[in-house]
């Protein structure tokens, strides 16, 4: 059997890849696999943590309620802990403040996210077309040197 070696991929006279371009499938199917594995924890660890803000938010909410309740109750009996209440409620308002921008970062790295995977298959398929042209003119210019092999040898064989 006849290799003929371009651009450092093998190819055999019947057209078949050799081992070099198994390898490299294998290296992008495992690249492929890590990808998605990660691609999965990243998902897993963002679902995580929106759930925790979710959590936290429905317990600020809830934090909210009773101390409005309890205020009212404080007003009614004019309390001497009026003033810790209103630190407490102060700093709640301060909480809600900060889960705000913290959820927007979320939606944007979500977003840019997205927009990372879409590009990054985008180039994985133009090389899958590109791999593909490469082959195709591989076993082209193959089988027109061997052509030219044939017909050199037919022109000794005529000479003789």
């Amino acid at each position: 059997m006849q290799r003929v070696k371009n651009s450092g991929i093998m190819i055999s006279s019947n057209g078949s890849p050799t081992k070099d371009i198994d390898k490299e499938e294998e290296l992008s199917r495992s690249a492929l696999a890590m990808f998605r594995a990660k691609e999965e924890e990243i998902e897993r660890k963002k679902t995580e943590v929106r759930e925790k803000v979710q959590a936290q938010i429905g317990k600020v909410e809830q934090a909210t309620k009773r101390l409005a309740d309890i205020r009212e109750e404080l007003e009614a009996l004019t309390d001497p802990m009026r003033k810790d209440i209103s630190m407490i409620r102060k700093k709640i308002d301060l909480i809600n403040k900060e889960l705000k921008p913290l959820g927007q970062s979320c939606q944007k790295k979500e977003r840019e996210y997205r927009e990372a995977v879409e590009a990054y298959n985008e180039k994985n398929r133009e090389k899958t077309q590109l791999v593909a042209k490469l082959l195709e003119m591989v076993n082209e210019s193959e089988r027109l040197r061997l052509k030219k092999l044939e017909d050199l040898g037919n022109n000794i064989t005529i000479i003789h």
